[in-house]
């Protein structure tokens, strides 16, 4: 499991670094293997949902004060936590799926400030939302890349779901560090 998320940390990390050079080398696509159900699209836009909602219920429950507070020395901060969720996603989505190509974000107002890691949180997930609102059916059966493995589409939004909720729960330990109790669970 430290491995894999090892792993998995490194290749985000050479991917935020190098953006543009992996944009540039083509996606390798296979055709579709099978047809998901046009319904599950309402699954994944709830956990998009549930995704926003987490990632704002954050930014309003941490003092901006703690925003760059590390709960360990080796841990991103909280917000470079909330960042980096809301990045990957977008970066990914651009890169698997075809979304926008992301912008490059005023991180000095993103990582600081509770209004600008709001704003960027909301635009990010507004974008995210129209990508798979208008994602064509049988583009969602395409398979693609996905880190050494191909998956159709419609999984790299399942894909990005873990990622969210499992680096959501690394948030937590910034809450604890200062005695305060992290946002409520939503999926209840």
């Amino acid at each position: 499991m430290r491995v894999a998320a090892t792993v998995i940390s490194t290749i985000l990390i050479s991917m935020a670094a190098s953006p543009r050079a992996m944009a540039q080398q083509p996606l390798e696509t296979a055709p579709a293997k099978f047809t998901m159900t046009t319904e599950y699209r309402a699954v994944q836009q709830a956990a998009l949902t549930t995704q926003r909602k987490l990632m704002i219920s954050f930014a309003d429950s941490m003092p901006e004060s703690l925003y760059r507070d590390r709960a360990t020395p080796p841990q991103r901060s909280f917000a470079d936590q909330v960042f980096h969720i809301v990045s990957a996603n977008q970066f990914i989505a651009a890169r698997f799926i075809g979304g926008p190509a992301p912008a490059r974000p005023d991180t000095a107002a993103v990582l600081n400030s509770r209004a600008g890691l709001k704003q960027y949180i909301t635009d990010t997930f507004n974008s995210l939302d129209k990508l798979l609102a208008e994602q064509p059916d049988a583009d969602r059966d395409v398979q693609v890349k996905f880190f050494g493995n191909f998956i159709p589409r419609w999984q790299v939004w399942d894909e990005l779901n873990q990622h969210t909720m499992w680096t959501a729960g690394q948030v937590v330990a910034n809450f604890r560090k200062n005695g305060m109790a992290p946002p409520a669970f939503l999926f209840f």
